[in-house]
């Protein structure tokens, strides 16, 4: 079955529990979002929409642009993170075909939210002729470089002097330290767990099963699969330069979308913006956690995370946080849009039909 063709009755029929799940996620998610939108309202019931427009039209769009060419920089360097996990498999793997994948995957992200997630690895395994198993592992392990290149970041931010100590609500910068302390136990746990699967991955997987089976045996069986799945995820890691070049590439990729906050935060030339590169971690961290809440193509939860840090934390006006929290979230997640669809037309690619083959070759793992 070609990548351009409807997806199948009998794999419609196979993805009929997923699509419920995604359908029950997507009405929670509406009914917080509503709330939580009710709630700010009410906070702000001086809101005025004239100072916003206002606000919003003043933006310099030079640093707009600016922006987004920094964010399609971060997806060429998510790409060529892929192709140093792909190099013991495909060491001829061109970096243009990963670039193309990696837009569509995140395009397909943006307009159909979870139900998108899969599409990057399955289009890499497709084109690549791998198993989508061995791309989902890579996909699994990529999240730990992800979380230990951002934590590297912000660690730097919080505990180097005159750094986040310089924020308008000092008060916070404890608190700071104290996430920065957490993601430290968060990154070190998932690395002793790396190394743990990585060495004994079969005995890891069976212990997970025998105890999560009681509970229900699929359970146990799909987290050992999981386990087996990450085992096989980190044998990408071929060497300790290959290590080297992974992390380097992963702390480059995500300090260049700290310059793409920075430069949209930039925009607005007023000096409650003014924000440096060490303080736009916090806005990073915020929108990360909001995306956990998200809704197809409209997003929501990053938008009103990183709104409510530039109020609370920046004493940003409301509508000066609304108006940057949205371009935000259009810059940094929905520029990628326009190419993604540019390309997926010339590749002749459907997204709904890729969401439903990748999460339908997820299933029959």
């Amino acid at each position: 079955m070609s990548l351009a063709t409807p997806v199948a009755p009998f794999a419609r029929q196979g993805s009929r529990s997923m699509d419920k799940k995604r359908l029950l996620a997507t009405g929670i998610a509406f009914v917080v979002l509503a709330g939580l939108i009710y709630l700010q309202y009410r906070h702000w019931r001086t809101f005025d929409w004239a100072t916003f427009w206002s606000q919003t039209h003043t933006i310099k769009k030079w640093h707009v642009v600016h922006a987004i060419a920094l964010i399609y920089l971060a997806y060429v360097l998510r790409a060529l993170r892929w192709k140093i996990f792909l190099k013991p498999v495909r060491p001829d793997a061109k970096l243009v075909d990963l670039v193309s994948a990696t837009i569509v995957g995140f395009t397909g992200l943006a307009l159909l939210g979870r139900a998108g997630e899969f599409i990057r690895p399955y289009l890499i395994a497709r084109r690549h002729s791998l198993p989508f198993s061995s791309q989902l592992a890579a996909w699994a392990v990529e999240r730990i470089f992800d979380l230990g290149a951002f934590t590297f970041l912000m660690l730097l931010a919080i505990f180097l002097p005159s750094a986040l100590s310089a924020i308008p609500h000092p008060e916070y910068y404890k608190r700071f330290q104290e996430g920065g302390f957490f993601l430290i136990g968060l990154v070190v746990a998932m690395a002793v767990a790396a190394i743990l699967i990585s060495r004994r991955g079969e005995d890891v997987a069976r212990w997970v099963e025998r105890q999560f089976g009681h509970l229900s045996s699929n359970l146990g069986h799909r987290l050992a699969l999981r386990v087996r799945e990450f085992g096989e995820g980190l044998k990408t890691i071929h060497g300790p330069l290959s290590l080297a070049w992974l992390v380097l590439v992963s702390v480059g990729m995500w300090y260049v979308i700290a310059l793409a906050y920075q430069e949209t935060t930039h925009a607005y030339g007023v000096d409650a913006l003014e924000i440096p590169v060490s303080q736009v971690l916090i806005l990073m961290g915020s929108s990360m956690v909001g995306s956990m809440l998200q809704l197809p193509a409209v997003g929501g939860g990053s938008q009103m995370a990183t709104i409510a840090a530039l109020s609370v934390v920046f004493d940003v006006s409301p509508e000066l946080a609304a108006s940057c929290g949205i371009l935000l979230w259009l810059v940094t997640f929905a520029a990628v849009i326009p190419l993604g669809l540019l390309i997926a037309h010339r590749e002749r690619l459907s997204f709904t039909a890729l969401s439903a083959e990748s999460h339908q070759a997820e299933e029959e793992k």
